[in-house]
């Protein structure tokens, strides 16, 4: 488990504040876009529910990408092993 993923787990009132932001995000025209996009990109790919593939868009697209794991696709890009 991420160090983030830890924090939001052992302090109750810093997750509750980050749900109901990402919850007003999400309801925004560009939370909305992304959701819509890379769904559209999982049905494209038939990525089915509950997969360890994400639908991995290429960089400055929004219809286009491939499958990727997970775990791959979410990491940071900024961090250095």
């Amino acid at each position: 488990m991420g160090d983030t993923a830890k924090y939001y787990r052992q302090h109750r009132e810093a997750r509750l504040k980050r749900l109901r932001q990402q919850a007003k995000y999400n309801k925004t025209e560009k939370g909305k876009s992304l959701i819509r996009n890379a769904q559209k990109l999982r049905d494209k790919l038939k990525i089915p529910k509950g997969s360890k593939m994400d639908a991995a868009h290429y960089t400055g697209s929004t219809t286009n990408g491939r499958a990727q794991h997970r775990s791959e696709n979410r990491k940071s890009r900024t961090k250095k092993a």
